[in-house]
């Protein structure tokens, strides 16, 4: 009997978990993390549906921490298994955990000065940098297109999502009996045309299809208007003598963004002025990015031949000290500052926005994907009034924000891509998307012909 249950990023975007169990043999794709409100996401990051001591062996799609920042966690309740992903992911997840558990420790200490203020008791981190060695020893690296197996009659194979470096398709291949079936999880799809990584691989030959929907019911503009958008941004917060404050994913947010100053600079379209990428973690994964250049387009690739690094130009400045992130706040002339985390709930970024976002000279930049509740999704609403560090901040600063910069196919790109195997798949589920989003997908994917769609609540289990 073959069962597939779901256990996050069901009718929602965050805490990507979900269970393949193959007659007793439990498979999970993804560790991810909950992110939203602060009251409710240590709870369901905490405590899983599921006897973590029950599960094989895990499949990570990608390194980003709402697919790969619960892991941790996983092991430290009794996970014991092997944890597959592609070989840039392997590379990625070192980093990505250790700042993840040290950004924890940081941030409680933080936000326990705070509480003992208001008399309220200590709060401890959902796990602490001597939890990640652990589970970093149970990772292992696979090559794209290349077959590995997990156990008799089960094996697997990664495809490019074209998401993020590393960012995987996964295709298991289940022989059951003299019954086969073959099972794709997409992960987070990538767009065409983006800079640095290549196009999404095509799957048109499995039978079960569980599929991502955070962008199930909108569209993107088209990338190629990105550099005007942002030229124009920069040019007139300098004008007005402001800063540019970016909430930035560390990883591929922050190298893509990089990418694109890069080329405003070569070309002249924005003056010389100090931008700062002050995110130990970004550093790390530039460097990363600058050991992968098998994951590049042709774009980039032919860069390469003409500039030494992509990723780095005159008035660029990495930040890794706690010192030099605090001078930055005293600096009274414009300067861009990029920093983690993406959905500003933690990091850096937090105390530049408190101190910037009051100043209406200002420009907060959005360039990614706000979940539900976070910080970053309420600035980018433009609430009045906002709540940092448990501490209210009027919201006077201007805020832009930059869709074209998403590295998530949105609704045409997944009807074409879904589309493409419409002739083989069985079923359909639609997962990592808000309700409304991935319930409006369905609705497209049955319009095109596609057989079983459904989108799946919290807990529920199908056999297949």
């Amino acid at each position: 009997m073959i069962n597939l249950s779901f256990h996050g990023a069901a009718r929602t975007v965050t805490g990507s978990r979900h269970l393949l169990d193959i007659n007793g043999y439990r498979l999970l794709l993804d560790c991810g993390l909950f992110q939203g409100r602060r009251s409710e996401t240590y709870q369901r990051n905490l405590h899983f549906s599921f006897d973590p001591r029950s599960v094989d062996s895990a499949i990570i799609s990608h390194a980003h921490m709402d697919h790969l920042g619960n892991l941790p966690n996983l092991v430290k309740q009794g996970f014991r298994g092997e944890v597959n992903c592609t070989s840039a992911t392997l590379d990625l997840a070192n980093i990505m955990l250790t700042d993840s558990a040290s950004i924890q420790e940081s941030d409680i200490r933080y936000v326990n000065k705070v509480r003992r203020r208001h008399n309220e008791p200590p709060v401890e981190p959902l796990y602490d940098t001597t939890d990640v060695p652990p589970t970093l020893r149970l990772l292992r690296g696979n090559s794209y297109e290349h077959r590995f197996d997990l156990a008799t009659g089960i094996s697997v194979i990664f495809h490019d999502a074209g998401h993020i470096l590393g960012s995987a398709i996964t295709v298991i291949n289940i022989a059951d009996g003299d019954r086969k079936l073959s099972v794709c999880f997409t992960g987070d799809l990538g767009r065409k045309d983006m800079p640095i990584i290549r196009d999404p691989y095509v799957v048109a030959d499995a039978d079960v299809l569980i599929i991502e929907s955070t962008y199930g019911n909108r569209l993107h503009s088209e990338i190629n208007q990105v550099l005007d958008k942002l030229a124009s941004v920069i040019n007139e917060t300098i004008a007005r003598g402001g800063k540019i404050i970016v909430p930035s994913f560390a990883l591929e947010r922050t190298q893509e963004l990089i990418y694109c100053l890069h080329q405003l600079k070569l070309a002249g379209r924005i003056p010389s002025f100090p931008i700062y990428v002050d995110s130990p973690l970004a550093i790390d994964a530039t460097d990363i990015f600058r050991v992968h250049p098998e994951c590049y387009d042709a774009e980039t690739a032919q860069l390469l031949r003409t500039v030494a690094d992509p990723f780095g130009f005159r008035g660029l400045r990495y930040v890794s000290s706690v010192e030099e992130s605090k001078h930055l706040n005293t600096i009274k002339t414009p300067i861009m500052i990029i920093a983690g985390s993406g959905m500003a709930e933690a990091g850096r970024i937090t105390h530049h926005l408190k101190n910037n976002i009051g100043k209406p000279n200002n420009t907060v930049l959005i360039v990614g994907w706000q979940a539900e509740n976070t910080l970053g999704r309420k600035i980018a609403e433009k609430w009045p009034e906002v709540t940092i560090f448990g501490e209210k901040r009027k919201l006077r600063c201007r805020v832009e924000i930059f869709n074209e910069f998403s590295a998530h196919a949105d609704r045409n790109d997944l009807i074409r891509w879904a589309g493409a195997g419409r002739e083989k798949w069985q079923k359909v589920f639609v997962i990592h998307g808000e309700e409304q989003s991935a319930l409006s997908l369905a609705d497209a994917f049955k319009e095109i012909g596609l057989r079983d769609v459904t989108v799946p609540e919290q807990g529920q289990t199908f056999q297949l």
